[in-house]
């Protein structure tokens, strides 16, 4: 037995020679299967889509930033024509009062009450009206005129500046917005890139609408001419539109007047049940109500999907339902 015992310093160096080889096994598998494979077709498809609902919602909050911004910029110009109003009349108010002083200067001395008027602080000549009785009726309506003028002149120039800076914050949120969308659209088209296209079904010239009576039949047809069109972002129309453009332009083609975003179109009409959809009403996606779309019949509505994808019918059911309401 003892002649066949291998020496103990070689059946050491056979363990280390198997143990080396396990370990450089182990290597090479793992270098032939890599810890994270390429996302397939299906997993870049999902997150387009996810993209696509993350850009729409950025979308309506830059179409209600924007109709903010419309209607702030509309208060500022009025505002403005109302401070150069009020200060013409300022200055024909202040020639009347330079002719009363110039009167009473000749007549031996300038009023303390004139003086004072004619100063730059009107709050000043107010807190003290109780010196007008020192002057003739038509000089004490004179500086009272004046003195209302002057207050509501700069009570206007207040309120326009206080415009001026909510107008430039909207605009920042716009600007911000705007950048959000853009920068979405930009990775899913990056991601669209890497798949084979497919190509969009356009309009299908064999939907036809279920017969709508009334305001209803007025907005699906003004819905049904738009098919073919382009999705562009914040667009409410002629020739492209986003989803609640369209939805606002069909109903406007009808007499009704919706708001521009999902998230204020969604309250301004009585709700409907999901099965009691009659064309024309108004069909929400998602539970941030970021989509819109105008119910047509048979479970079809006329939507803009997104960038990429014309005007077109489409099932309800390619997107999580969140209620509809009925304009009219």
């Amino acid at each position: 037995m003892a002649a066949h015992r291998k020496p103990r310093g070689t059946a050491l160096r056979h363990r280390r020679v198997a143990t080396l080889a396990g370990v450089a096994a182990v290597s090479v598998t793992g270098l032939a299967f890599p810890a994270q494979a390429e996302p397939g077709p299906e997993r870049i498809r999902a997150r387009v889509d996810e993209l696509y609902r993350e850009a729409e919602q950025a979308t309506q909050r830059y179409d209600g930033a924007a109709e903010q911004a419309a209607e702030l910029q509309r208060r500022v110009g009025h505002l403005q024509d109302e401070v150069a109003r009020k200060a013409e009349a300022i200055e024909a108010a202040r020639a009347r009062l330079g002719e009363l002083a110039a009167e009473q200067y000749r007549g031996g001395g300038l009023s303390t009450t004139l003086q004072l008027a004619l100063a730059d602080d009107p709050q000043q000549f107010l807190q003290r009206a109780g010196m007008i009785d020192q002057v003739g009726v038509i000089e004490q309506q004179a500086l009272h005129s004046y003195g209302q003028q002057r207050l509501a002149l700069d009570t206007e120039a207040a309120e326009a500046q206080q415009r001026l800076a909510e107008l430039s914050a909207r605009q920042k949120e716009l600007a911000a917005d705007k950048a959000a969308v853009q920068q979405k659209l930009a990775e899913a088209q990056h991601l669209l890139a890497q798949l084979t296209p497919a190509p969009e079904s356009g309009a299908d010239p064999d939907e036809t609408p279920a017969p709508a009576t009334g305001r209803a039949a007025a907005a699906v047809a003004f819905a049904v001419a738009q098919l073919g069109k382009p999705y562009v972002w914040g667009a409410t129309g002629p020739e492209s539109y986003d989803c609640s453009g369209l939805v606002q332009a069909a109903w406007a083609a009808a007499g009704i007047s919706l708001p521009r975003t999902t998230y204020a179109q969604i309250d301004a009409a009585p709700r409907v049940p999901r099965g009691e959809l009659r064309p024309g009403d108004l069909v929400f996606f998602y539970s941030t109500v970021s989509h819109v779309g105008l119910y047509t019949g048979n479970g079809r509505m006329i939507h803009a999907p997104h960038p990429g994808a014309p005007v077109r019918y489409e099932s309800v059911d390619v997107m999580p339902f969140a209620g509809a309401v009925r304009p009219a």
